[in-house]
């Protein structure tokens, strides 16, 4: 079946279009063009769909408290509402029994033919308890060769991404998770400057929220902040909330790391029951007091970005959909919308207020 879209304003995730066509067929976009042009029922903006690499829970259900399929729909239902087509529900710090429980679910999920769903993202137990955030204590540990090997077998095709403080995890272990197919990410860390470059001139490329949950940096211990900024093939995380992160410090990074900087919503729900406890605190969620997520989209982040930090839509869409689709590295998530790709397309006002949201 073929559709035919006429935008006034195209963005591709590479640069901009003034009323353009889109052709699309089975899910792919065959054609972008400017014969045919329909002025009258033309969209006002397209951009690439969004991407979120890191969301815990929507509609009162957190995934690590309601391990099912059902809450990976919830999550995904959230998603699109916003403009996000692909997500990883993530959990935080859990016990074994939980961590597998969320294997299942997303397992479920896939197999019941969900959709948007990369895979699974664990953030945690192997992170530092010195920065530990809003994590469970109890669960907090180092891990033997036997474990990671364990929740590989367990979790295979199925677990997309883990956050683990590198100091803390011995480099076999690291490589060993990377062979395996899943990006490994530098968080909750108290990691030196000089352990946190080691980690990255060798197997990890990505670190979790910037800023949030690692050695700060300071002029005579510049700390992972200061590794990250400080090296080229790296590529981080941020929440754009204002409340995680300073916008005026979201300035900074972006002059430093340019394209290596990505958002993420870290978004949580409310909860009252668990280990995880979220209540709404203003626009932001907080556990015993301590901010522990936000109430994000990824759409408020790129607002959030064009309106707080200044940065200009396209590159605020990138950070958005591109750049994580460069993290995650696969064939049928770009981050773009391009001939012979597949069609994930958000469709948005000239306000950038959400429209409708096209997936393949």
């Amino acid at each position: 079946m073929q559709q035919i879209l006429s935008v006034q304003e195209l963005f591709t995730g590479e640069h901009w279009i003034s009323e353009a066509v889109i052709v699309i067929e089975n899910g792919k976009v065959t054609d972008i063009k400017k014969e045919g042009y329909d002025h009258k029922n033309a969209m006002p903006l397209i951009v690439p769909a969004l991407i979120d690499l890191q969301i815990y829970g929507a509609d009162e259900k957190l995934l690590s408290e309601f391990p099912t399929a059902d809450t990976i729909q919830k999550i995904y239902d959230y998603c699109v509402a916003s403009g996000t087509a692909y997500f990883q529900p993530t959990l935080a710090t859990q016990s074994w029994e939980i961590i597998y429980k969320c294997i299942d679910a997303v397992r479920d999920y896939k197999a019941g033919g969900g959709k948007g769903c990369i895979g699974l993202h664990i953030e945690g137990p192997w992170i530092n308890s010195l920065k530990k955030g809003a994590h469970a204590t109890e669960y907090i540990h180092q891990p033997t060769l036997k474990e990671a090997q364990d929740l590989l077998d367990y979790g295979k095709d199925h677990i997309s991404m883990i956050t683990l403080a590198p100091e803390i995890v011995d480099a076999s272990i690291i490589q060993l998770l990377e062979n395996s197919g899943i990006v490994v990410s530098a968080g909750h860390s108290d990691a030196t400057y000089e352990q946190a470059t080691h980690a990255f001139n060798n197997d990890i490329t990505v670190a979790t929220h910037l800023y949030n949950a690692m050695s700060a940096l300071q002029h005579r211990a510049p700390g992972m902040v200061g590794a990250i900024f400080n090296h080229n093939k790296v590529s981080c995380s941020l929440v754009a909330d204002g409340f995680h992160v300073d916008f005026n410090a979201i300035k900074i990074a972006k002059k430093i790391m340019g394209e290596r900087l990505f958002c993420i919503t870290d978004a949580v729900t409310a909860t009252n029951s668990g280990i995880y406890q979220h209540q709404m605190a203003g626009d932001k969620y907080e556990s015993a007091g301590v901010l522990s997520g936000s109430s994000l989209t990824q759409l408020k982040s790129v607002n959030n970005l064009v309106n707080e930090v200044g940065i200009d839509l396209g590159e605020a869409v990138r950070m958005c959909s591109l750049y994580p689709a460069r993290v995650m590295k696969r064939s049928e998530i770009t981050g773009k919308i391009a001939v012979n790709e597949n069609a994930d397309l958000l469709c948005l006002t000239t306000d950038r207020r959400i429209i409708n949201l096209i997936t393949c």
